[in-house]
């Protein structure tokens, strides 16, 4: 009798998991599994979950706010999980973006205290060509010393280089309010020289010429 039930007993171990194989997701099946690897069929939330293209999308949104507020590690964080994600298209501007982040980590910290800092710092990144980040430090130069003929002058030329004319005429007009030297110095400076043939900015440089 020892040995039918020993058989019964394997009979029915088989059929349970053949029936789990058919529905992996039953009950027996987690228990099943459970029993395997030691832990219970409940999903651990505390693990990573599947990224499902919802929350791929989410993951690189959320990314992208902390990215525009500057939070470069905690944005890089959400952008690799997005490119791991099944959305081709998510997961390549994701990985685009987390490269950003690391070389935005990479640089090192600039603090500057002062006016002429900001303004000198400035200037350097108008050099490389990095004139976006030029007028942040510019502007905050600006606020700091509203009456600057130069650094109304730098403002000048770097909204001249982003083909902001208004703006670049405002600014110049300023600096040659505080200094006069300046609008000789306009005329020659190669950096305003794609507005320089716009009537707002000839009557600016040569108040001499009526016909403007």
């Amino acid at each position: 009798m020892s040995d039918k039930k020993e058989f019964s007993s394997v009979n029915t171990d088989r059929r349970m998991t053949e029936s789990s194989f058919k529905n992996p997701n039953s009950q027996e099946a987690l228990s099943l599994a459970a029993s395997r690897d030691g832990r219970s069929g409940i999903p651990d939330p505390s693990l990573p979950q599947p990224n499902r293209p919802e929350n791929q999308l989410a993951n690189f949104e959320a990314g992208s706010k902390l990215f525009h507020a500057r939070k470069f590690r905690e944005a890089r964080e959400l952008f690799l999980l997005a490119a791991g994600g099944p959305e081709r298209g998510v997961a390549h501007r994701a990985r685009l973006h987390a490269d950003m982040c690391a070389q935005r980590l990479e640089q090192p910290q600039v603090r500057c205290q002062t006016a002429e800092d900001n303004y000198n710092y400035g200037v350097a990144l108008l050099n490389t060509h990095k004139v976006a980040e030029a007028r942040a430090y510019l502007e905050r130069a600006l606020e700091m010393a509203p009456d600057s003929d130069h650094i109304h002058y730098a403002l000048a030329v770097a909204h001249s280089l982003s083909g902001d004319a208004n703006r670049s005429h405002l600014h110049l007009k300023r600096a040659i309010e505080l200094e006069p030297k300046n609008r000789l110095m306009a005329r020659q400076d190669a950096d305003l020289g794609g507005m320089a043939g716009q009537p707002q900015f000839q009557a600016l440089l040569y108040p001499e010429k009526k016909s403007w």
